[in-house]
């Protein structure tokens, strides 16, 4: 038998990891454009059964990867991404073009500039391909509460994405290598893990939130959604950096995420949190749960109990901090300096109302109310203070933590995705949704979801690696090892809208 007749045929341009994208863009074996119009041919196959974009920029995208070519024509050396589609979060800005954050408030707006993070991914040579949809300001764990239309799973088209960027891990999931995300309880984490893909929150600071309309201040952080962890390391290694415009990112230079990720698990101790309630996990999720623990001590770690007594006050310390945070972020959208304003208002108290009130959604309206009172006369310490004290303790508990382990693992959700309309109407079993990904964003660690096998009825789910502040290194490298020893492939969704199965079963 030849060669020829024994070897696998090419892969679509599509289906390519961004690392192989910018090594085959840089060595001349494919070229930007031919990339990106197999990306943008994939995503006109799948877009209209799922709902992932907001806006295609076909044109635009097209522009970049033929200049991008011209540029490595004539020499110029190649990014780290050379040539790598990128889908964003319609929570930050692409210069020239809408940034609704899925709410009708911002309908029409358009940014005058890039958000940090995409101008770092412009500059290491990526193509920015689309704005993705998300629940209205990164408010929800279900993509069911954008104003515009809700996003379905690639797995499973009655099932939710996750979010708030569902959109981003749907489109990963689907047609793009790499999408981007913002994470404040588990934006990018849980949409991560319900759709099959590699989600990471880095560290607080770790990257620049300039240009990321703010949710929670002290919470919210950008990060990559991607098809594995290398190129989530590749990815971070171009997002991370000090940025003079944000005072609240890291002025440390960040190291080089691909130096030792392939080092494996052997030897690092791996914290089990006892918090983990079995209960509270579905059987499924039990079941993988439990075979993940034994696949990392099959790797050489050495798993150790570890506790974090704070940990089952998280989802309620979240809500109280960031509703409050949101209630004071969003009371700029007052229908004055821009955004949507009604046109025949009777006095600036009418204008404010009904801007407001027929601008934001029902979800963005719970979220702010609940806010405005924990922040009021005389509740204000009873709420927002004790929360800010049940958080320190928190993080003191974790910092005790990694005295002891390198990193700390535990389920990225409970469930499986869930069906599209099951929580819509039942908040409080909607925010239940980020208990095991909130005491992370509360301590302000790096953290990353990694797919761990399917469920019985062939859904994706996920496990949770969490480090020490500003050690996304070694995260990366667990996450690595265990991807490996897993095997967790996507088999491709079915071209007919709406169709199909994106699952395959783990290999080993």
């Amino acid at each position: 038998m030849t060669a020829e007749a024994t070897s696998s045929p090419p892969q679509a341009p599509w289906r390519l990891s961004a690392a192989a994208i910018a090594a085959q863009v840089a060595a001349g074996e494919l070229s930007a454009f031919e990339i990106c119009e197999s990306c943008l041919v994939r995503v006109a196959e799948v877009e209209p059964g799922l709902g992932a974009f907001l806006e295609v920029l076909a044109d635009d995208a097209r522009t970049q990867a033929a200049e991008l070519d011209r540029r490595l024509a004539a020499g110029v050396a190649p990014g780290s991404l050379a040539g790598v589609p990128v889908a964003v979060k319609d929570n930050l800005a692409v210069a020239g073009h809408r940034l609704t954050c899925g709410s009708r408030i911002l309908g029409d707006f358009v940014s005058p500039r890039d958000a940090a993070a995409v101008s770092r991914l412009r500059a290491a040579g990526a193509v920015v391909i689309g704005k993705t949809n998300l629940d209205e300001f990164a408010m929800g764990s279900s993509c069911e509460r954008s104003a515009f239309h809700p996003t379905r799973n690639p797995w499973s088209p009655d099932r939710v994405p996750g979010g708030s960027s569902g959109g981003s891990a749907a489109a990963v999931a689907s047609a793009v290598p790499l999408g981007l995300g913002s994470d404040t309880g588990g934006s990018i984490r849980q949409p991560a893990a319900l759709c099959g893909v590699v989600g990471l929150r880095p560290t607080y600071g770790r990257v620049s939130r300039r240009g990321l309309v703010a949710f929670a201040s002290s919470l919210d952080q950008v990060g990559p959604l991607c098809r594995d962890v290398r190129d989530a390391a590749l990815v971070l290694g171009a997002l991370a950096g000090p940025d003079p415009e944000d005072s609240t990112c890291s002025p440390a230079a960040p190291p080089d995420y691909l130096s030792g990720l392939e080092e494996g698990a052997r030897g690092l101790r791996v914290g089990v949190l006892r918090e983990i309630d079995d209960g509270a996990l579905g059987v499924d999720v039990r079941a993988v749960w439990r075979r993940g623990l034994r696949r990392l001590e099959s790797l050489g770690a050495r798993l150790r109990p570890v506790s974090v007594p704070n940990l089952p006050a998280a989802v309620p310390c979240y809500h109280v901090i960031s509703n409050c945070e949101a209630s004071a972020n969003l009371a700029r959208f007052d229908g004055v300096r821009y955004g949507r304003r009604v046109t025949d208002a009777d006095g600036s108290g009418d204008l404010f109302r009904r801007s407001r009130s027929e601008g934001f959604g029902d979800e963005v309206k719970r979220r702010v109310l609940m806010g405005t009172f924990a922040l009021s006369a005389g509740y204000h310490r009873a709420y927002y203070g004790r929360a800010q004290g049940v958080r320190e303790a928190m993080q003191r508990q974790f910092a005790s933590v990694f005295d002891q382990v390198d990193v700390v693992v535990c389920p990225t959700t409970a469930t499986a995705a869930f069906r599209l309309g099951d929580r819509v109407e039942d908040p409080i079993s909607m925010y239940l949704s980020d208990r095991f990904t909130a005491p992370a964003s509360l301590a302000g660690l790096p953290a990353l979801a990694v797919p761990s096998g399917l469920d019985d009825d062939g859904l994706p789910l996920s496990l949770q690696i969490l480090g020490r502040p500003f050690d996304e290194a070694t995260v990366l490298r667990v996450g690595r090892a265990f991807e490996q020893a897993t095997g967790f492939d996507l088999k491709p969704l079915r071209t007919s809208a709406g169709a199909g199965s994106a699952a395959e079963a783990p290999r080993g």
